[in-house]
Protein backbone atom coordinates (compact mmCIF):
# COMPACT_ATOMS: atom_id res chain seq x y z
CA UNK A 1 0.00 0.00 0.00
CA UNK A 2 3.14 2.38 0.89
CA UNK A 3 4.43 1.52 -2.64
CA UNK A 4 1.19 2.91 -4.05
CA UNK A 5 1.05 6.16 -2.31
CA UNK A 6 5.00 6.65 -3.04
CA UNK A 7 3.86 5.95 -6.79
CA UNK A 8 1.30 8.65 -6.93
CA UNK A 9 2.98 11.31 -4.67
CA UNK A 10 6.02 11.07 -7.30
CA UNK A 11 3.45 11.35 -10.03
CA UNK A 12 1.86 14.40 -8.60
CA UNK A 13 5.20 15.78 -7.71
CA UNK A 14 6.48 15.48 -11.45
CA UNK A 15 3.23 17.00 -12.44
CA UNK A 16 3.71 19.72 -10.50
CA UNK A 17 7.43 20.28 -11.35
CA UNK A 18 6.25 20.07 -15.24
CA UNK A 19 3.92 22.77 -14.58
CA UNK A 20 6.22 25.39 -13.19
CA UNK A 21 8.97 24.58 -15.70
CA UNK A 22 6.51 24.54 -18.78
CA UNK A 23 5.66 29.13 -18.97
CA UNK A 24 9.91 29.30 -18.78
CA UNK A 25 10.45 26.70 -21.81
CA UNK A 26 7.77 28.21 -23.59
CA UNK A 27 9.02 31.90 -23.39
CA UNK A 28 12.48 30.68 -23.83
CA UNK A 29 11.28 28.68 -27.18
CA UNK A 30 9.62 31.63 -28.49
CA UNK A 31 12.91 33.91 -27.78
CA UNK A 32 14.45 31.40 -30.50
CA UNK A 33 11.86 31.79 -32.35
CA UNK A 34 12.26 35.83 -32.29
CA UNK A 35 15.77 35.41 -32.88
CA UNK A 36 15.14 33.23 -36.51
CA UNK A 37 12.54 36.17 -37.32
CA UNK A 38 15.30 38.45 -36.61
CA UNK A 39 17.84 36.83 -38.72
CA UNK A 40 15.61 36.02 -41.71
CA UNK A 41 15.23 39.58 -41.80
CA UNK A 42 19.22 40.57 -41.75
CA UNK A 43 19.39 38.47 -44.44
CA UNK A 44 16.84 40.13 -46.13
CA UNK A 45 18.49 43.56 -45.51
CA UNK A 46 22.14 41.95 -47.06
CA UNK A 47 19.92 40.99 -50.32
CA UNK A 48 18.53 44.58 -50.22
CA UNK A 49 21.51 46.61 -49.89
CA UNK A 50 23.69 44.27 -52.67
CA UNK A 51 20.65 44.65 -54.92
CA UNK A 52 20.62 48.35 -54.53
CA UNK A 53 24.41 48.76 -55.19
CA UNK A 54 24.35 46.86 -58.20
CA UNK A 55 22.10 48.73 -59.58
CA UNK A 56 23.78 52.53 -58.52
CA UNK A 57 26.79 50.50 -60.63
CA UNK A 58 25.02 50.32 -63.70
CA UNK A 59 23.30 53.59 -63.29
CA UNK A 60 23.83 57.19 -61.87
CA UNK A 61 20.27 57.13 -61.13
CA UNK A 62 20.17 57.16 -57.01
CA UNK A 63 16.24 56.84 -56.92
CA UNK A 64 16.44 53.36 -59.25
CA UNK A 65 19.39 52.04 -56.56
CA UNK A 66 16.62 53.33 -53.68
CA UNK A 67 13.88 51.07 -55.49
CA UNK A 68 16.21 48.01 -56.06
CA UNK A 69 16.82 47.78 -52.38
CA UNK A 70 13.68 48.66 -51.44
CA UNK A 71 12.28 45.90 -54.13
CA UNK A 72 14.52 43.47 -53.06
CA UNK A 73 13.21 43.96 -49.17
CA UNK A 74 9.49 43.60 -50.37
CA UNK A 75 8.75 41.31 -47.40
CA UNK A 76 9.77 44.09 -44.83
CA UNK A 77 7.81 47.23 -43.78
CA UNK A 78 8.94 49.98 -46.23
CA UNK A 79 8.38 52.82 -44.06
CA UNK A 80 11.20 51.17 -41.76
CA UNK A 81 13.88 50.85 -44.34
CA UNK A 82 16.23 53.51 -44.67
CA UNK A 83 18.59 53.53 -47.81
CA UNK A 84 21.93 55.47 -48.38
CA UNK A 85 23.60 55.66 -51.42
CA UNK A 86 27.40 57.13 -51.11
CA UNK A 87 29.13 57.70 -54.40
CA UNK A 88 33.26 58.62 -54.82
CA UNK A 89 32.82 60.04 -58.35
CA UNK A 90 32.70 58.73 -62.14
CA UNK A 91 32.80 55.48 -63.95
CA UNK A 92 35.46 53.24 -61.97
CA UNK A 93 35.33 54.44 -58.39
CA UNK A 94 33.03 52.69 -55.43
CA UNK A 95 29.63 52.99 -55.00
CA UNK A 96 28.33 52.05 -51.38
CA UNK A 97 24.48 51.59 -50.52
CA UNK A 98 23.70 51.22 -46.65
CA UNK A 99 20.44 49.90 -45.87
CA UNK A 100 19.18 50.22 -42.66
CA UNK A 101 15.48 48.48 -41.06
CA UNK A 102 14.59 49.28 -37.85
CA UNK A 103 13.04 45.84 -37.21
CA UNK A 104 9.69 45.58 -34.66
CA UNK A 105 9.11 42.62 -32.09
CA UNK A 106 7.15 40.30 -34.22
CA UNK A 107 6.06 37.80 -30.94
CA UNK A 108 4.48 40.21 -28.15
CA UNK A 109 4.63 37.18 -25.26
CA UNK A 110 8.97 37.86 -25.69
CA UNK A 111 8.71 41.75 -26.14
CA UNK A 112 10.34 42.51 -22.89
CA UNK A 113 13.43 40.48 -23.54
CA UNK A 114 14.55 42.41 -26.45
CA UNK A 115 14.44 46.64 -27.34
CA UNK A 116 11.07 47.86 -29.11
CA UNK A 117 13.23 48.05 -31.98
CA UNK A 118 16.63 46.06 -33.17
CA UNK A 119 18.09 48.18 -36.05
CA UNK A 120 19.47 45.80 -38.66
CA UNK A 121 22.11 47.24 -41.05
CA UNK A 122 24.16 46.10 -44.09
CA UNK A 123 26.47 48.15 -46.83
CA UNK A 124 27.64 46.66 -50.47
CA UNK A 125 30.26 48.73 -51.97
CA UNK A 126 30.65 47.87 -55.99
CA UNK A 127 32.28 49.90 -58.54
CA UNK A 128 30.74 51.97 -60.82
CA UNK A 129 30.57 51.01 -64.42
CA UNK A 130 29.06 53.79 -65.75
CA UNK A 131 30.84 57.66 -65.78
Amino acid sequence: MREGRAAAASRGSATLEFALVLPLVLVMALAVVQVGVLLKDQLVVVESARAGAREAAVTQDDGAARQAAAEAAASLDGARLDVRIERQGGAGTPVSVAVVYHAPIAIPVVAWLFPSTVDLSARATMRTETG
